[in-house]
């Protein structure tokens, strides 16, 4: 134990700001920094040709994404994680404690661009790839979150990186899988999509982009379960099924990215732009 690294020695605090009585938490602000970073990469993506939206959609697209990833993730997490929380409506509003679910912000994403592209006359899936090459800036920035808060550690480990959580009651080094999931699902897969937009055709090819990041989040997410604690609510599943929650959720997301990215093809065509990217 005392050659590995105490989390307190980090001077990390979940707290980032306090203003009088109002707290500011580091897990409020990744959610507001991914928003802001993803909504300014957006408008960088949408300055290239064959853009599927204009500025002024794109704005109007923040507030829909926003209120799809709140509103899916948290139910996600009642449905997945905290079915207890039905029993105690009030509980799933306070949002401030914590637990959001992925899988489920996703989801709710994913409605909310349905409608959003259903309300303005665009490509839903061309929005959708678009879209997707931002979301791995909120998750590296929320897996930072929840880094700082000390929370979602991994599994006991002897690597010299191992990290002993104040919240893990046994005093074991663990690994820091929540960094693990900023590399892979934030820094890697940000890096794969970017390639793929700006030094390939991908972005004309509808489906194709968001396949691809269906399939690295699942493969990233799938890996890093491997080394991160179940919830705690959750060992028993974990225990009966062979797999964490987290896994069982990815293998929709593989069965959908590999349908989008061997189907891509079929959907090229030459592209025109269906609004003026002069607004940019």
């Amino acid at each position: 134990m005392n050659s590995h690294i105490a989390f307190a020695s980090l001077g990390l605090s979940p707290i980032a700001i306090s203003i009088g009585p109002l707290d500011f938490r580091w897990y409020s602000l990744a959610y507001i920094a991914g928003i802001i970073a993803g909504w300014w990469y957006l408008l960088r993506l949408l300055a290239q040709s064959d853009a599927p939206m204009n500025r002024q959609q794109a704005d109007d697209l923040v507030l829909y994404a926003t209120l799809g990833v709140i509103l899916g993730g948290r139910l996600g997490y009642v449905i997945f994680y905290g079915s207890e929380m039905i029993l105690h409506p009030l509980q799933i509003l306070k949002l401030w404690d914590g637990g959001m679910s992925f899988h489920g912000g996703a989801a709710g994403v994913s409605l909310a661009l349905i409608l959003f592209a259903r309300r303005h006359g665009l490509e839903w899936l061309r929005v959708h790839d678009y879209v997707a090459c931002t979301v791995p800036i909120g998750l590296f920035f929320g897996r930072l979150a929840n880094f700082v808060n000390g929370e979602l550690w991994g599994k006991p480990a002897d690597v010299p990186w191992a990290i002993v959580f104040p919240g893990s009651h046994d005093g074991l080094a663990r690994h820091p899988s929540q960094l693990y999931e900023a590399g892979l699902e934030g820094l890697v897969l940000f890096a794969v999509l970017a390639f793929l937009f700006w030094f390939t055709n991908a972005r004309r090819k509808p489906g194709m982009l968001v396949g691809v990041f269906l399939i690295g989040y699942g493969l990233a997410r799938f890996t890093v379960e491997f080394f991160r604690e179940p919830d705690a609510q959750l060992v028993a599943f974990a225990a009966r099924t062979g797999l964490h929650m987290g896994q069982w959720l990815t293998l929709p997301m593989f069965i959908g990215g590999f349908y989008l990215i061997t189907t891509a093809g079929r959907r090229a065509q030459p592209l025109e732009m269906s609004a003026p990217a002069t607004s940019l």
